[in-house]
């Protein structure tokens, strides 16, 4: 998929593009200092974490792996924003706000909903319990939380270049249009990781912006190559609408994270 440029607002082209395959790219929607601004706040985060031997964030697991030297490092982030006041900063930004309006009245970002700003850090190491994502669509969450399932875009920032050899994201266009059924039993949700003969891969370079469709069947390819080449990071930002269900340092660990602990 060739990158567009976002402007104030979708044009008729990106938009058509959207609503057929539910998933679209944007170049350059971050500069260099604004992606290092991120990971320095991302690895504060990731440091108090690790002092404090925390292993939850609002209820979600968070993955820590082991890199070359044998030292800790977080896999997976879960509401980042809240633990950071730069991160949150960064988020609660009018220019990030101000995407909400891709996706209609009432949309917000979920900051404390979901599993809030997700960072996943993939690196094809050992040690790395994050190296690759079994076959899932992020919509079903509600059902697992016998909530009615509302809408859900996912937007991610990349802070990483992630071209074919880093596995990266694998998509089935179109998949957000095939009802709950599809939603439900396309695969064994976390347990396939086969490629799939309509799968697309999404190649991104630092400070690009994807979004896509809640709905849409995704899964994480393993990288080709290991150790630094194969460092993949990105953030995704939930947006959201209807009811607003805030998590707390109190909430329980949703059942879907216990799933995907037992697929590894």
């Amino acid at each position: 998929m060739d990158g567009f440029q976002l402007g104030d607002e979708l044009t008729l082209e990106q938009r058509q593009f959207l609503d057929e395959n539910g998933y679209i790219r944007f170049e350059k929607f971050l500069s260099a200092a604004e992606v290092d601004d991120i990971l320095l706040a991302l690895r504060e985060v990731e440091t108090k974490w690790i002092a404090e031997g925390r292993e939850k964030a609002c209820g979600t697991p968070i993955k820590y792996g082991k890199d070359l030297d044998g030292n800790s490092y977080v896999n997976r982030f879960a509401f980042a924003s809240l633990y950071s006041e730069k991160l949150h900063a960064i988020c609660s930004s009018p220019r990030i706000a101000g995407l909400s309006k891709i996706f209609g009245p009432g949309f917000r970002l979920g900051e404390d909903e979901k599993d809030g700003v997700v960072v996943n850090h993939y690196v094809n190491l050992e040690g790395s319990r994050y190296k690759q994502l079994g076959w899932h669509t992020d919509g079903l969450r509600d059902v697992f939380l016998g909530q009615r399932q509302r809408p859900l875009w996912q937007v991610g920032l990349y802070l990483d270049d992630s071209p074919l050899t880093k596995g990266g994201l694998r998509l089935i266009p179109g998949t957000h249009k095939q009802g709950l059924l599809g939603e439900l039993f396309r695969k064994v949700y976390f347990l396939q990781h086969a490629p799939d003969r309509d799968e697309v891969c999404v190649e991104a370079l630092r400070g690009d912006l994807t979004i896509h469709d809640g709905r849409l069947w995704h899964r994480v390819a393993r990288a080709t190559v290991t150790g630094e080449p194969s460092r993949r990071r990105v953030a995704y930002l939930p947006f959201i609408d209807g009811p607003r269900h805030p998590k707390t340092e109190k909430s329980p660990t949703p059942i879907y994270h216990y799933l995907q602990r037992l697929t590894g």
